[in-house]
């Protein structure tokens, strides 16, 4: 074979500082070029196929012949005028052992946060509470699923968990002899607003090791906007001074904040370095709100971009500080690094409906916590302790094929896969329709990680092998 005809939609070459790296999307693998693999590739781009016995004379002996069997492999380079139509990837429930349940324990909350997507919210008082039984049965049928060794993973979620901490402290108590005597490991979860917690709270979740999520928004002007009490007062106050002192005892596990962006937030830099460096969080991630049902609450096309910029101004701090050797806590690009390190291309968004899924306070189960109370159909019920895995498997089929959909070319195809459920659903009212609204804000941002990823790799490799786990 002479002429080697070019796929753009498995290559995209990005700079990262002086260097040049060729990003395959299929794999996620990230490749140095030299001189002259950034001279092939230019060819290719240009031309869109490239000649071997007339363009040799370019290059020197056996290179180019070299190079372009490495990208036949990659199928990036082949014989056929159109890339080979890719194989339907099979994805089944019945490969992922389910690892992690999230029990919605109540949908009641004490606060009245003004952009809450939960369709099942209400009041403290008049909350649904998980019984015993079913939160045991879901325990019951997480054990029996798993495989000995993964750990298995508890979500406490709401409405607001610690309205229904004596039922947390019971599943607790029975899951931790079911893992004792089964030899198999486990861990809890809990997102809160922390506006309930006292010490001996603190110090109960401390003992058994919680993985802690705070909601906060950042400082008070901001926080205060959107995340209220029933009666209409900001909580800023009492959540930093309930973060001051979890975070000054709690020592099991590093603690993270989950900050919503909504319309008219946009400083992401500032809200960071004040939950990191003000705060002293270990780590600050961003969720923007770009579909939420009361679009007053959700952001701009012009804001999405603003926030992008911050994003990445916040980025390049995060890379020097990396280079040093140092994690500045910046969640987003932190989990962009791990998943370009550990190389593993997403075919589906995230583990919803695979590995993980969310308990309701009648036993069913949905594909995660945020479609608890909606119309989406759900998967079973721990209560018979029979998943529908035909159903799921027919979502998780549907949700693995991009083949009519413009994710089949996209280049960040292997780290975004289409995008959060649950936002398509919001937007489209089908949870397997790509999350168009923002992707060109999602390349650029993913080239920004994958450049930034390429030059920390060149400049302290180790910070790899020290921070991601």
């Amino acid at each position: 074979m002479s002429v080697f005809h070019y796929y753009p939609e498995n290559a995209h070459v990005v700079k990262s500082g002086d260097s040049s790296l060729l990003f395959h999307p299929t794999s996620v693998g990230l490749f140095h070029l030299d001189a002259e693999g950034q001279k092939i590739l230019a060819e290719l781009e240009e031309k869109g196929s490239i000649d071997s016995n007339a363009a040799s004379a370019s290059f020197r002996p056996g290179v180019l012949d070299s190079l372009l069997g490495d990208l036949s492999v990659l199928n990036v380079v082949g014989a056929e005028l159109n890339s080979p139509k890719a194989k339907k990837i099979s994805v089944t429930g019945d490969e992922f052992p389910l690892s992690t349940l999230i029990l919605n324990v109540t949908t009641g909350c004490n606060l009245s946060c003004t952009y809450c997507y939960k369709e099942d919210l209400v009041e403290a008082k008049n909350g649904l509470k998980m019984t015993y039984e079913v939160a045991k049965n879901s325990v019951d049928l997480l054990f029996s699923e798993g495989l000995m060794s993964d750990p298995c993973n508890i979500v406490f979620f709401g409405g607001e968990p610690l309205t229904n901490l004596p039922l947390i402290k019971k599943v607790v108590d029975y899951a931790e002899n079911r893992s004792a005597k089964e030899g198999k490991p486990l861990t809890f979860t809990m997102t809160t607003n922390a506006t309930m917690l006292t010490e001996d709270i603190v110090d109960y979740l401390d003992s058994h090791a919680f993985g802690l999520t705070i909601s906060i928004d950042g400082p008070k002007a901001i926080h205060d906007k959107n995340r209220i009490t029933t009666s209409g007062n900001g909580t800023y106050e009492t959540v930093r001074r309930k973060t001051e002192m979890l975070l000054s005892r709690y020592r099991s596990r590093p603690i993270g904040a989950r900050v919503t962006l909504t319309r008219g937030i946009t400083q992401v830099v500032d809200i960071h370095n004040h939950l990191k460096y003000d705060l002293g969080f270990f780590e600050v991630g961003f969720a923007p709100v770009t579909s939420g049902d009361m679009s007053s609450f959700n952001l701009t096309s012009d804001e999405l971009k603003i926030i992008f910029t911050e994003m990445r101004k916040l980025g390049r701090h995060y890379v020097e500080e990396a280079i040093a050797g140092k994690n500045v806590g910046f969640g987003n690009i932190h989990q962009l690094m791990s998943n370009l390190y550990k190389g593993a291309a997403k075919v589906l968004p995230c583990a919803a409906g695979q590995t993980l899924l969310a308990v309701d306070g009648e036993g069913d189960l949905n594909l995660c916590h945020r479609f608890t109370g909606s119309e989406l159909p759900t998967y079973g019920n721990v209560n018979t302790g029979v998943i529908d895995r035909p159903a799921l498997n027919e979502m998780l089929e549907a949700a693995a094929d991009k083949s009519d959909k413009g994710c089949s070319s996209c280049h960040i195809r292997g780290i975004c896969a289409g995008g959060c459920y649950h936002e398509s659903y919001a937007v489209t009212g089908d949870p397997l329709a790509p999350t168009y609204h923002y992707c060109d804000l999602l390349r650029d941002w993913a080239d920004f990680g994958i450049a930034a990823y390429g030059e920390i790799l060149e400049k302290n490799p180790s910070y790899f092998k020290n921070h991601i786990f």
